[in-house]
């Protein structure tokens, strides 16, 4: 199968890329500069230079391949309306990925919040967030319009990916500012959880969902659950400090900024894969963020 895939350079885009390439599946990759376009060309790659603003590209290259998979943004609207607007009434597959910050509170890491969300239970959806629900929502339509349309909501990703760019986006900040500053901090009391995944298994579930998720499809990725005090307690250990310390929203929100500092770190986030294990046969090996970190993760 051809497969065009946005954000092939990154995290997501670039560990899917790989594990496709390895089933034998010939992979056109969007990039924004030109080094990077030669260094996807050496994995196989072929690149297509361009960004997530040129419509008409994106909509050509809907057109001409077998497949689209969305990995560089979950919140760039016009870059999916041109995707879909290339794939309507091809019956093709479109993967796009979202995040499970979609349903992320704002507790400032102080509250455990009980709500826990399955792919039926109806979403919470604060305001900030109801921009990415509604994409969510406009590619699950597009199944009445000819296209394959699929949405996978992503939780806490970690492990080492196997693209261009080997880091997620929730962990590593995390451990950047206690090696800056000889400690790890979480945000408020660090009681807030997030449901979590290893990319080796996220890139898995993207070919099953390639090859058998079915029209308007959506699921939720994850194998497990941690909350920030425990993952903090991790790292301390990982790194051979002390005992994790709290700062608040505020200033979280001049180290990391104010979308990691509410959202990323300070929120909840718990959902169950459960439509993907029953639908697609998914059954992601990694369970453990925590032994990942104290065993596996890399320290620069």
């Amino acid at each position: 199968m051809n497969i065009f895939i946005t954000g092939a350079a990154g995290y997501i885009g670039g560990s899917v890329a790989t594990r496709l390439l390895a089933e034998g599946h010939s992979i056109r990759g969007l990039v924004r500069k030109p080094g990077l376009a030669d260094a996807l060309q050496a994995r196989g790659i072929t690149p297509v230079l361009g960004d997530l603003d040129n419509a008409a590209l994106l909509t050509a290259e809907a057109q001409r391949t077998d497949a689209v998979i969305n990995a560089a943004s979950s919140d760039h609207r016009a870059s999916v309306e041109a995707l879909l607007q290339g794939l309507r009434g091809s019956g093709k597959a479109f993967i796009h990925t979202s995040g499970s910050s979609v349903i992320g509170d704002d507790v400032g890491g102080d509250v455990l919040s009980p709500n826990i969300f399955e792919e039926d239970t109806p979403l919470i959806v604060e305001p900030k967030k109801e921009a990415r629900h509604a994409i969510d929502n406009l590619i699950l339509a597009a199944a009445n319009d000819g296209v394959r349309s699929i949405v996978l909501c992503n939780t806490m990703i970690y492990g080492t990916g196997t693209g261009l760019h080997a880091q997620s986006v929730q962990i590593p900040p995390l451990v950047a500012q206690a090696q800056k500053n000889g400690v790890v901090r979480v945000v408020g009391r660090g009681v807030n959880r997030w449901s979590n995944v290893h990319i080796d298994d996220v890139a898995a579930l993207y070919g099953l969902a390639l090859a058998k998720a079915p029209a308007g499809s959506f699921y939720f990725v994850e194998n497990g659950e941690a909350s920030y005090g425990e993952i903090g307690a991790a790292i301390a250990r990982r790194l051979g400090l002390g005992a994790v310390q709290s700062w608040s929203v505020e200033e979280a929100t001049r180290e990391w900024g104010v979308g990691h500092a509410r959202y990323s770190f300070g929120s909840n986030s718990r959902v169950r894969s459960v439509r993907a294990r029953r639908e697609l046969g998914w059954e992601p090996v990694h369970a453990s963020v925590t032994e990942w970190i104290e065993r596996e993760m890399p320290i620069a």
